[in-house]
């Protein structure tokens, strides 16, 4: 189904660690469903929700983070690694950058692989791309025969200098698929130089392919002949085969759809600087966009470097589900470890491990009445039992306890998002916070104050926004290759040359996947340093301004914002070409709401007591579903809907725009 075919339905599918978001559109109309997740298989929990809407015409795009939680619990494949001979090690050896670096005691590592799987081939091209020891196929037939004795499932090839010629590569790849492995080669993935992060990022991609196959075959045979697309990490959505053979481009899929439909938000709100809170039920996902959303190719996955481009996403272990214990020296800790979707937090009445939600709940910042719009009931008492257990073992009320709590998951999200911020040179006074996930409107205040955000946006449908943002996501397809020349001696025509023929490559893969190419929207960025340094930035690249060498100005001025100096007569090294294909997809716009400056009076639906600070206040809960546009709410209020809760604190005051978004600003701002 191309981009252009009418689609009855057109579903984001966000599959999260507590709960599984769906936001459906169809003709103009959107609905929404919130279910929990089944961690032990996260697509029975996706066929349940879209049951109602399957079959051809429907069009489901999905994030997951099956990639993710593979990586980090090590769960993938067993697996091998083929490269030249005398690199076999590279992978352990890695930059020998030590996160402590004066510790006195080593540090301990986590591999994907043995050493004894890992393998040297004695061939040799050279840099230039010109083979100086041709490949023995011998050799390559004798080490088929090893790894299917070792039983392994996944093979990544990684040789010396494949970006320049992947001929030896090629042949090793075709030879391993004609043997029954699962391949990942580099010349394929990542044609770029630098032989540690390509050969990761390689590992990686092969450690994946089983896992997120056999998900993806038994999720796609259970859609009853619905279109299935893919979240990828780079805000662009892409097929399943693509997915099945490149799995490491989903690895962050889920949060990339939660900074996609703040981006929009953004954009229909008329604020151009934002920064993204996602705090779901697991973790916390922060994101800066400046006018468009970043793109990094320097990203860790735990300890893992992965060189591709990724939406940029700082995230940390603190969520709803966040675990609340004491540690062995009596402190109080929060997370990274969560309870997830079962047993969940104390009040779902499947345990009695207290979590931040159980905090929350004590405080009054949660209806009982209204979680999750009611459908789900939730039992405050097993709060009370389980985070009473370890206010005993600090010494402290129950509700200092459940401060405490809250002031510990803050502090640990408010680090995160000076990492994205103040730590890359941005201050976080002049943007404001687009707050979403299950957990982020009860906390998303209180840590702009603490940060001096002037302005906090709660979206109409925060509890499913990264579900709406994945309904919004293009096409899109990334390609790279090294180039490694001087800008001052590198000709426009030789240039626009390898542009041209990255553009051809892309325009046969959209044709491939049903795309119009002529619909076809291009990006080309260039990665540029200056001679003599380890790292690059990367910077647009107009094909207009590549005569006049205009992307020089642009790197010479980037440099000097990120690190305060830039040399404008140095030599400039071009390091790789980047190219970006689009298709866009239809604009998806909320409904513009009635509009009334008086609050319904069936709106208020109740009033109870809640705890911010140590005082207690009596607080308004409100209805969001029967807000109109133009309705202001003093604080301290709660504002409740079916998949979120917003806490409005006191001195705060929360207006609806014309598509029902709470912005919240200190009271008497105009």
């Amino acid at each position: 189904m191309g981009q252009g075919n009418k689609q009855a339905f057109r579903i984001g599918v966000d599959s999260g660690g507590t709960f599984t978001d769906f936001v459906i559109h169809s003709d103009g109309q959107l609905q929404v469903r919130k279910l929990p997740s089944s961690p032990d298989d996260p697509s029975r929990a996706i066929i349940e929700g879209l049951k109602d809407y399957l079959g051809p015409g429907t069009l489901v795009i999905h994030g997951t983070t099956v990639g993710t939680n593979t990586l980090l619990e090590k769960k993938g494949a067993r697996l091998a690694f083929l490269t030249t001979r005398g690199f076999e090690d590279i992978v352990f050896i890695g930059r020998q950058t030590r996160k402590n670096l004066y510790s006195l005691s080593g540090e301990k590592r986590d591999y994907l692989l043995s050493p004894r799987l890992c393998f040297g081939l004695e061939e040799r091209v050279l840099a230039g791309g010109r083979v100086e020891t041709p490949l023995r196929m011998e050799e390559v037939d004798r080490i088929i025969r090893i790894l299917k004795k070792e039983k392994v499932e996944a093979v990544a090839v990684c040789l010396l200098h494949s970006y320049a010629n992947p001929v030896h590569e090629k042949i090793v790849a075709e030879s391993l698929s004609r043997a029954g492995f699962r391949v990942s080669a580099s010349f394929t993935l990542l044609p770029e130089y630098r032989e540690y992060e390509r050969a990761s990022t390689t590992i990686i991609n092969a450690y994946l392919l089983p896992v997120i196959d056999r998900y993806l075959v038994r999720l796609q045979e259970n859609l009853a002949g619905a279109e299935l697309k893919i979240m990828q990490s780079n805000e662009g959505y892409i097929t399943v085969s693509k997915a099945r053979r490149e799995p490491i481009r989903t690895i962050l899929s889920g949060p990339t759809g939660g900074v996609v439909g703040a981006y929009h938000l953004a954009r229909q709100t008329g604020f151009r600087r934002v920064i993204s809170f996602d705090m779901g039920g697991t973790s916390t996902d922060v994101s800066l966009i400046d006018g468009r959303i970043k793109i990094s190719t320097e990203n860790l996955i735990g300890e893992h470097p992965i060189r591709l481009p990724m939406v940029d996403v700082h995230s940390v272990g603190a969520g709803g589900g966040s675990i609340v214990f004491v540690d062995s020296g009596g402190l109080l800790r929060v997370g990274p470890q969560s309870v997830g979707a079962n047993p969940g937090p104390a009040c779902y009445g499947q345990g009695d491990i207290p979590a931040v939600t159980d905090a929350n709940l004590i405080l009054g910042r949660l209806d009982p009445d209204y979680f999750l719009g009611g459908r789900m009931k939730i039992y405050p008492e097993k709060s009370r039992r389980a985070l009473e257990t370890v206010a005993r073992k600090i010494g402290r009320s129950l509700v200092e306890t459940a401060l405490g709590v809250v002031a510990i998951a803050n502090a640990s999200m408010e680090k995160a998002i000076r990492v994205i911020s103040v730590e890359r040179g941005y201050d976080p006074r002049q943007f404001t916070l687009i707050s979403f996930g299950g957990a982020g409107g009860l906390h998303a205040v209180e840590i702009a104050e603490h940060l001096r955000i002037p302005r906090v946006i709660v979206p109409r449908m925060s509890g499913v926004l990264s579900a709406f943002g994945l309904l919004l996501a293009d096409a899109v397809r990334d390609y790279s290759r090294s180039f490694l020349k001087l800008a001052q001696k590198t000709a426009a025509d030789e240039l626009e040359k390898e542009f041209r023929e990255m553009i051809i490559r892309a325009r046969e893969e959209m044709a491939e996947d049903g795309f119009d190419p002529d619909e076809m929207l291009i990006e080309r960025q260039l990665d540029l340093r200056y001679l003599g340094q380890s790292h690059e930035l990367t910077v647009p690249c107009r094909a207009d301004s590549l005569a006049k060498l205009k992307y020089l100005e642009d790197f010479h001025r980037q440099h000097r914002r990120l690190f305060s100096y830039h040399h404008p007569h140095r030599p400039v090294e071009i390091v790789n070409l980047r190219l970006r294909a689009i298709i866009r997809s239809p604009e998806i716009k909320p409904p513009v709401a009635e509009s009334s400056r008086h609050l319904p009076p069936e709106a208020k639906v109740k009033k109870q007591q809640l705890y911010y600070g140590r005082t207690r206040y009596l607080a308004a809960v409100f209805d969001r579903s029967r807000l109109l546009a133009g309705n202001r709410i003093p604080g301290p209020a709660l504002v409740v809907d079916a998949e979120s809760t917003t806490l409005i604190p006191p001195g705060y005051e929360a207006r609806t725009d014309s598509y029902l978004n709470l912005i919240i600003e200190r009271a008497g701002r105009p």
